[in-house]
């Protein structure tokens, strides 16, 4: 979604956010973080990387008007006058210290940055971002006491995994400002996207092509898996995957078509399509553009393995639509009294 190539830190600040369940309370900074060369170096890919492979974004909400939406003011200002950062990054501190409403909530480190040149979109933007710390690792540090070398453990932030992070973008189009953001400890799904960001996904390929693919994934595990068996279910998401590779958008009507060859089948999916726009309150296009980016990431989610109770696993490859159906057969073995699948093959890889 970005590139960190040329990308740059302007100013950054590190708060401490608290609580506001456990009673709590901010420690906030008066001063911007002075960088040695060596902290500077691995903080900038520390912060970016994670969202090098975000597919989708999001826009800012409001009941009201979304110019009202907290952190897009508070974003806004910093991108109009940078001279505000410091005291725009304890706005942003305080809002998110208003929506700790559980004792799940934890505190942490507060990291808000202002980046230069992020390329988004073969453009260079802004972006202000918003890093939260909530774990941190043991590590030992070595010292030295009088003559010899002794050992203490202490707790420092490690570099491998981004909490919570987002990056807000000095870049808008139809449906408003472009924000990312990437979530790795999701014990509170509201409390960080809802609560703290008020954002929802953009209306574009991306989303389309992600309900779509939830929708199909869903309906072969609550639908398909219980009334025709494991292998039908592996089959029909091939199929889908098989569809959504060879079309560069998709027919709703043209998909049913396509996959389904009998009308019962075609009525089921459509019943079921109704019942997952309210369930989820979604809405299906029937007609869009297909993301690949997204189509890469969602068929990852298909569960086609067949795990038999005699401690065998059966692993059908989502890439290969007519594996299940031509090289797979299911049968009944009347002396052992067990059903038994038959599979064909040439060489073992």
């Amino acid at each position: 979604m970005i590139k960190r190539t040329r990308a740059e830190i302007s100013k950054c600040i590190i708060h401490k956010v608290a609580n506001k369940y456990n009673s709590g309370s901010n420690a906030l900074s008066e001063n911007l973080v002075s960088f040695d060369e060596e902290s500077y170096e691995l903080l900038l890919p520390f912060l970016l990387k994670p969202f090098g492979t975000v597919t989708q974004s999001y826009r800012f909400s409001h009941h009201a008007d979304v110019r009202l939406n907290e952190i897009n003011k508070y974003a806004s200002d910093i991108f109009e006058d940078p001279e505000t950062f410091i005291e725009n990054s304890k706005n942003v501190t305080n809002h998110l210290y208003e929506q700790s409403n559980s004792a799940q909530i934890k505190s942490g480190d507060l990291l808000v940055v202002l980046f230069n040149n992020l390329e988004y979109k073969e453009m260079l933007v802004e972006a202000v971002g918003i890093f939260k710390i909530e774990n941190k690792v043991d590590f030992f540090q070595t010292y030295l006491d009088e003559e010899s070398f002794d050992v203490v453990v202490q707790k420092g932030i490690s570099t491998k995994k981004l909490d919570k992070g987002c990056l807000v973008l000095n870049s808008t189009d139809t449906e408003g400002t472009v924000v990312l953001s990437v979530d790795n400890n999701q014990y509170d799904a509201q409390y960080w996207i809802n609560n703290f960001l008020s954002v929802k996904y953009a209306d574009d390929r991306n989303l389309h092509t992600q309900n779509y693919l939830e929708m199909c994934k869903e309906f072969s595990e609550e639908v398909i898996k219980p009334e025709y068996g494991k292998q039908e279910q592996s089959n029909f998401l091939a199929n889908t995957v098989d569809y959504f590779k060879e079309h560069e958008s998709v027919d709703y009507h043209g998909f049913k078509d396509e996959i389904f060859e009998e009308d019962k089948h075609k009525d089921l999916f459509e019943d079921y399509k109704g019942h997952f726009e309210k369930l989820n309150d979604v809405l299906i296009r029937n007609n869009f553009e297909v993301s690949d980016v997204v189509l890469k990431k969602e068929k990852s989610k298909f569960k086609t393995e067949i795990k038999l109770d005699t401690n065998i696993q059966i692993k059908i490859d989502v890439d290969a639509p007519d594996a299940s159906s031509e090289y797979l057969e299911q049968g009944y073995d009347e002396e052992k009294k067990m059903k038994f699948y038959k599979v064909f093959y040439n060489t073992e890889k």
